[in-house]
C-alpha cells in the first residue's frame, strides 16, 4: 500500500515520497483555464495548503511530479516557460501583537521570497510597497506572476475577541491585498484561501475582482474526498483497516460515512475531511481526530463573547443563501462562524434558502467537547459521560441522574442567563458525545418527538426532559411528561424488535440546580 500523506502539505514532498495522492489536478487545470483570480473558503484540515502547493508546481512546470496525473499534458505544454510564483502563508508569520508587528512579519516573509528569487530590493517600509516591488521585478525578469496566499484571514481571526485589534490587523491586510489588485497587469493567476469571509467590507473591498468559488457546484470537490474517491484510491487501506477492526469492508464504509462524511459547501457534493479519514484508516480505529488535532481558538473566543447556549438550535436551521457573506466581523452570526469553521454544513439548498446541520458524528463530538471544555467548563466530562453511559447500559436511571447532577453542579450558572429544557437536554447529550458515545436526540415518531433515545442490544432507553423554574412545578412537569410518553407512544416503534424499553422523565429543578427522576 502507498504511504498515506498524513500532515504533508507539500505536493513535491508527497510525490517524491510516492505517497497516495487523490488526483485533483484535473479540476485545478480547469480552474486555471476558466479564469485568473479566485477565492476559496474551507475549514481547517481540508487540503487548502496542498492545493496551493500543487498549483505552484503546475505553474513552475515541475513536470516530473505529474507523471500519470490528469494535468500531466497541461504541465508539459507549459514547462517551456515556467511562471514565477509568490506563495505566502499567513499562518506561518510567527508572533505579532499589534499592526506594526504584523507589517514587519509580512515584510520578513516577503524578504525571504525576494532572496529566494535573487531579487535586489531597497528600503521599502511597508509590506504592500515590498510586495509591489517583488511583483514588478519578477514580471520584468520572468513574465507574468502567480500569487498564492494561504490562510489570508488568520491575523484577524486570532484577535476576534478584541475587535479594535482585529480591525487594526484588517487595515494592514487591506493595504497588502489592495496592492495585488493594483498590480493586475503583471499577474497571470491569483488564488487566495482562508476559513472566513467575515471581513468582506474590509479586506475584500480591496479584492473585489476575485471570483469566490467557495459554493460553486463546479468546484465543490476541489478539496476533500468524495465517496467515489475514497473507495477508488483507498481500497487497500479500507480492506486493511477492516481486518484490524474485524469489520467487513462494507460495514467499515458505512461507519466511515457516519463518522466522517457529510461536509457540503454547494448543497450537492458530499465530502470527507482528508485528515480524519487518513488517520482513521492508518490507525484502524474510529476516532475524533479532527478535534484533537487542535480546535480553532477563534471559535472558542467567539463563543465566550456571544454566549452561544444551545447547539441543538443550529440543527436544520434555515438561513439565507448569503448568510456567510457578512460585512463586518462584529456583525457575524454564530451559525456563520460554525459553518465556515466546519462545525456546520449545508444539509440542502433550495433557491435562496440554505438548511444547515452538523455533517457527521465526529463533528458532533468535536462540538460537544468544545462546549464542555471552553464553555460549560465541566471538569472531567469524559469520565462523567462514560459513567452515564455505563449506567444507561445497565438500565440504572437513578445513577444516570446522579452523575448528571454532578455535571450540573460544576457549571457557572451566571454565564447562562437563558436556561430551559433544551439547554439541560443539550448538556446531557453533549456529555455522552464528548465521551465518545452516540445518543439519538429528538427522535421523531408518527405520534410525536421524544427527547433522547439510546439504543442497546437488549434495551431501548427513552428519556424525556422537563424544565421546572421552581420546585413547586416539579410534580406538574412529571405528570406532563408521563402523559406525553403515554399519549404519544414513545418507544412503540421499537416493540417489534423485542428489546426491553425503559422510559423515564427527568425534571430539572432550575431553582435548586438539580435533576429529579
Amino acid at each position: 500500500m502507498k504511504v498515506l500523506p498524513i500532515g504533508i502539505q507539500s505536493f513535491k514532498k508527497l510525490r517524491n515520497a510516492d505517497c497516495l495522492y487523490v488526483d485533483k489536478t484535473g479540476i485545478l487545470q480547469r480552474l486555471i483555464e476558466n479564469g485568473s483570480q479566485y477565492f476559496l473558503s474551507r475549514p481547517r484540515r481540508f487540503g487548502k495548503s496542498l492545493t496551493l502547493s500543487t498549483l505552484e508546481a503546475m505553474f513552475k512546470g515541475e513536470v516530473e511530479l505529474f507523471n500519470g496525473l490528469k494535468a500531466e499534458e497541461w504541465v508539459k505544454q507549459h514547462v517551456k516557460k515556467p511562471l514565477p510564483v509568490v506563495r505566502f502563508d499567513m499562518s506561518g508569520l510567527g508572533s505579532y501583537s499589534n499592526a506594526q508587528e504584523l507589517n514587519f512579519s509580512i515584510m520578513r516573509r516577503l524578504q525571504d521570497i525576494a532572496e529566494d528569487n535573487n531579487l535586489h530590493l531597497k528600503d521599502e517600509r511597508t509590506c504592500d510597497e515590498l510586495l509591489r516591488k517583488i511583483i514588478r521585478l519578477l514580471n520584468k525578469e520572468r513574465g507574468l506572476v502567480v500569487i498564492l496566499i494561504d490562510e489570508y484571514d488568520k491575523p484577524i481571526l486570532d484577535n476576534i475577541d478584541d475587535l479594535e485589534k482585529a480591525n487594526e490587523m484588517r487595515e494592514v491586510l487591506c493595504s497588502f491585498y489592495s496592492m495585488i489588485k493594483s498590480c493586475d497587469d503583471y499577474l497571470r493567476f491569483v488564488f487566495i484561501t482562508g476559513i472566513s469571509k467575515f471581513s468582506k467590507s474590509g479586506v475584500f473591498s480591496a479584492m473585489n475582482n476575485l471570483t469566490d468559488i467557495s459554493s460553486d457546484l463546479e468546484y465543490g470537490d476541489i478539496v476533500g474526498y468524495t465517496q467515489k474517491e475514497l473507495e477508488f484510491y483507498f481500497n487497500d487501506w479500507i480492506n486493511n483497516a477492516a481486518d484490524k477492526m474485524k469489520f467487513s469492508p462494507d460495514a467499515l464504509l458505512a461507519s466511515l460515512r457516519d463518522y466522517y462524511d457529510g461536509f457540503s459547501f454547494d448543497g450537492d457534493t458530499r465530502l470527507y475531511n482528508p485528515f480524519s479519514i487518513m488517520l482513521c484508516l492508518s490507525k484502524g480505529r474510529l476516532g475524533n481526530y479532527w478535534y484533537t488535532s487542535g480546535s480553532p481558538s477563534f471559535i472558542a473566543k467567539y463563543m465566550k463573547e456571544h454566549r452561544i447556549q444551545n447547539p441543538d438550535e443550529y440543527r436544520h436551521m434555515e438561513v439565507p443563501s448569503d448568510f456567510a457573506d457578512t460585512h463586518e466581523i462584529e456583525s457575524s452570526k454564530p451559525e456563520s462562524f460554525l459553518y465556515q469553521s466546519g462545525y456546520l454544513t449545508i444539509e440542502k439548498w433550495e433557491n435562496d434558502v440554505i438548511t444547515l446541520d452538523y455533517p457527521n458524528e465526529e463533528v458532533k463530538k468535536s462540538l460537544a467537547r468544545m462546549y464542555l471544555d471552553e464553555f460549560y467548563h465541566v471538569n472531567g466530562f469524559i469520565t462523567l459521560g462514560t459513567q452515564i453511559w455505563k449506567f444507561l447500559t445497565a438500565g440504572n436511571i437513578e445513577q444516570v441522574v446522579s452523575v448528571y447532577n454532578t455535571a450540573i453542579a460544576d457549571i457557572p450558572y451566571d454565564d447562562f442567563p437563558k436556561r430551559d429544557e433544551y439547554w439541560y437536554r443539550s448538556l446531557f447529550v453533549m456529555l455522552l458525545r464528548g465521551a465518545g458515545f452516540i445518543p439519538f436526540a429528538e427522535v421523531h415518531t408518527y405520534r410525536g418527538r421524544s427527547d433522547v433515545v439510546i439504543q442497546f442490544d437488549r434495551r431501548i432507553v427513552v428519556l424525556e426532559f422537563k424544565f421546572a423554574k421552581t420546585s413547586s412545578e416539579i410534580e406538574e412537569k412529571k405528570s406532563e411528561g408521563l402523559k406525553q410518553i403515554k399519549d404519544r407512544g414513545y418507544g412503540k416503534s421499537y416493540d417489534a424488535e423485542g428489546r426491553k424499553i425503559i422510559s423515564a422523565i427527568i425534571v430539572v429543578d432550575d431553582e435548586r440546580r438539580q435533576a429529579i427522576l
